[in-house]
């Protein structure tokens, strides 16, 4: 995959944020970008940070959502996973301007948080970065994620958010009801990996184009 086209996407796995996963993933998809995660890979020959490494080596943009850092219940420790992979990213971005590969000095970030400001208390490093508010609202989370990669990628034309929120649960429907049509339960399609469901985003995309 092509280095430029792709961006690394860094965010909770639990089924709470799919709602905002699968139209983020679309809306990168219908930019004509692609989506590189973790989850795309389940290669137990590699250790996570690895393969977390060699995402962010792969991927000229970042998308990092730090909505969910705190702990769900009381005695929990926070979640440091999704600001450490922030960390390797951005470090990988200043790093680069002593490598031989000046490519990663051009990398890009952009931090997504559910509620304005709430980075600041946890992770005050990182004021000056390319900071959005979703507010766990999957519109708004396309509609940021779409204004942000129409700058950074360069793209010179883009569908507005509503086109492409329209496209995604248009592509959410048929991909539900084909995939019941073959069979598939309720339970079974809610089940799907995400590097499934990617593929049949890709697909989709391809046969209506924008």
């Amino acid at each position: 995959m092509d280095y430029d086209r792709n961006v690394f996407v860094n965010c909770p796995f639990d089924d709470a944020y799919l709602s905002l996963l699968q139209p983020l993933a679309f809306c990168i998809y219908d930019l004509g970008l692609h989506v590189r995660i973790a989850s795309e890979t389940h290669d137990s020959g590699a250790t996570r940070i690895s393969k977390i490494i060699d995402l962010i080596r792969q991927s000229r943009f970042g998308i990092h959502d730090l909505s969910r850092l705190a702990a769900s219940r009381k005695g929990d420790l926070a979640r440091l996973n999704m600001p450490f992979e922030l960390g390797l990213d951005m470090g990988s971005r200043t790093f680069g301007n002593d490598h031989s590969d000046r490519r990663y000095a051009d990398k890009r970030c952009l931090v997504l948080s559910d509620k304005p400001y709430q980075y600041q208390a946890a992770l005050s490093d990182i004021a000056g970065c390319d900071i959005s508010t979703h507010r766990n609202d999957p519109l708004a989370i396309v509609e940021k994620a779409r204004s942000w990669l129409v700058d950074a990628a360069a793209i010179a034309r883009a569908p507005p958010p509503s086109r492409i929120w329209g496209r995604f649960n248009d592509f959410m429907a048929e991909t539900y009801a084909d995939l019941a049509a073959e069979g598939w339960t309720a339970a079974d399609i809610a089940a799907l990996p995400f590097r499934e469901l990617a593929t049949h985003m890709r697909q989709w995309i391809a046969s209506n184009p924008g």
